[in-house]
This record gives structure tokens, C-alpha cells and sequence, in this order.
């Protein structure tokens, strides 16, 4: 009688293995197929397109003509408006991106004590930041900064106030950090008879310092492609005398209006070299600042 320990056991090696597991590799490509086609139709292929076109002169309705670096070299020699447009985003960036992240941070301390409401606090604080970018917004800060807008001194202003109502995003992330900072670390300041802006200096913003560096580069990163209040509050003029003309402003003029998409689409590419140019100073910059755990330096 042959029982079931007298069969040979069929050897599992790690060949067999891989070979179970690679059986239908087909399968994993039609679960990957829709990112995949997405990539290519929505994000690649349109940035390929947009490439070749930013050598050429195109206006949307005849066959795109050759033309080189001419769209480079006039933007950044002839046309004077591009950079009254560059001056104009980088004022709003150096301005709007740390007064929001300072007021975020302000705001996320101020509620970052259990309460009944905090869970309110939290919701209102954090409205402005779904609605801040819609055209009914912009729309009512136009009205109520009527006064300014026409003024050239002004008008950035009241885009940066517009920006910085929105800090409800960051506020959360910043929320969420101070909450991870281990209460033993105050305890211990508390007792060494620290004031509250010793451990603010010396606690709060080292042991924050990772979340600052997150919402640093992605509220850059960002303002850098506001468009939509500049848009609504400057009628898409960008006026009185360029002062609110925003370069993402200035790039659908040229695109969408005046119907010069190769001059655009060189715009969009100098954007983008720009921007990642930005992004890789705030990180060479950071390894001075940011702290991480286990991070003895």
C-alpha cells in the first residue's frame, strides 16, 4: 500500500518559483496598460509635441514651419513684455510663498491643542484652499480690490493676498508634522526653563524642518504656475503697466489669443527648465537646514 509520504515530492526551487510567478506576465501589463496609455496620450506625448513645436512657427491653423531657436532667442532678447512677465511671477513667488507658509504655520499651531471644535477650526481654516482658486472667488476679490487693482504698485498685492488666503493646504501638512514632534522634547524645555520662542527656535522648527521643506517646494512649484486669479482680477490683461502679468498670464496670451503656439510652447519649456532649476536649489540648499531622524549631522 503506497501511502502519501512514500510519493516523491516534487522539488520547489527558486527556478520553479520564478517561473510560477512569470507565468502570466501579460496580466500585470493589463493592469499597468491604463497608467501606461495615459502616460503616453496625456502626459508624453503631448510634451513631445509640445517640444517640437516650441522650434517652430505655429498658428494653430497652417502646417507648423521650421524656424530653430528663433522663439528662444526672441523671447529672451526682443520681446519685452517676457520679461516683465518673469519680474512679475518672481515677485509673487518670493513674496506669496513664504507669507503663506508663515501664516500656515501660525495657524497650525494656534489649533494644534484637543478641543471640541478643533475639528471646525480645522474645516474653516482649510475652505479657502478649495475655493480660492475658482473664478467666482477671484471674481469678489476683484470687487472688493477694485481700488488697488488700478494701481500698479497695488495690484501684485492684492494677488499675493488672494494666494495667501488660500493655507489651508499647507496648514494641514504642518498639522499633521507638529503632532509627530514627541511631547517628551517640550517637557524637557519646560524644565531647562525654556520660553516659548527658545523651543520654537530650538524644538518646534528643526523637528519641523522636513514639513517645511515639503510645503517650501511644492507652494513654489505652484506659484509659479498661478494663473487663474491673475486671469479673472486683471480683466487677462496682466495690466495696469504688466505689473499683474504673470508669466503662465503672458504664456496663454501668446498661445490663445495672439495664436502663436510655437512662441508658446517655448515659453512653457523655458518654464519648466526654470522651475526644476528652482526646485534643485531648494534641495541643495536644505542639506543646511532640514533635519531628519537619525540624522546625527
Amino acid at each position: 500500500m503506497t501511502t502519501v509520504l512514500d510519493r516523491p515530492v516534487p522539488a520547489v526551487t527558486a527556478a520553479s518559483g520564478r517561473r510560477r510567478y512569470g507565468e502570466r506576465p501579460s496580466v500585470a501589463y493589463l493592469f499597468l496598460s491604463p497608467w501606461v496609455v495615459g502616460a503616453l496620450l496625456l502626459t508624453l506625448g503631448p510634451m513631445a509635441a509640445s517640444l517640437y513645436l516650441s522650434f517652430t512657427d505655429y498658428d494653430l491653423f497652417t502646417a507648423p514651419e521650421w524656424v530653430g531657436w528663433d522663439n528662444y532667442v526672441r523671447a529672451l532678447t526682443v520681446d519685452p513684455h517676457f520679461w516683465n512677465a518673469v519680474e512679475a511671477t518672481g515677485k509673487f513667488v518670493l513674496i506669496s510663498v513664504p507669507v503663506q507658509l508663515a501664516a500656515a504655520l501660525g495657524v497650525a499651531m494656534l489649533i494644534n491643542r484637543r478641543s471640541r471644535a478643533q475639528g471646525t477650526y480645522r474645516s474653516a481654516f482649510y475652505a479657502p484652499s478649495l475655493l480660492g482658486a475658482s473664478v467666482s472667488v477671484a471674481v469678489v476679490w476683484r470687487v472688493i480690490f477694485n481700488d488697488w487693482i488700478g494701481t500698479p504698485e497695488r495690484a501684485l498685492l492684492a494677488l499675493v493676498l488672494l494666494s495667501v488666503w488660500q493655507f489651508g493646504a499647507p496648514m494641514v501638512i504642518f498639522l499633521a508634522g507638529l503632532q509627530q514632534i514627541p511631547s517628551e522634547y517640550y517637557d524637557a524645555a519646560a524644565v531647562d526653563g525654556a520660553g516659548p520662542w527658545r523651543t520654537f527656535r530650538s524644538i518646534t522648527l528643526p523637528m519641523l524642518s522636513p514639513v517645511i521643506f515639503f510645503n517650501l517646494v511644492y507652494d513654489t512649484i505652484r506659484a509659479f504656475q498661478v494663473f487663474t486669479g491673475a486671469y479673472v482680477v486683471s480683466n487677462g490683461t496682466g495690466r495696469p503697466s504688466d505689473s499683474t502679468l504673470f508669466y503662465t498670464l503672458y504664456l496663454y496670451e501668446k498661445g490663445f489669443v495672439e495664436f502663436k503656439m510655437g512662441y508658446a510652447s517655448a515659453m512653457g519649456w523655458m518654464l519648466l527648465v526654470a522651475v526644476a532649476a528652482v526646485t534643485a536649489l531648494l534641495f541643495r540648499l536644505s542639506r543646511n537646514w532640514v533635519f531628519y531622524a537619525g540624522d546625527e549631522s
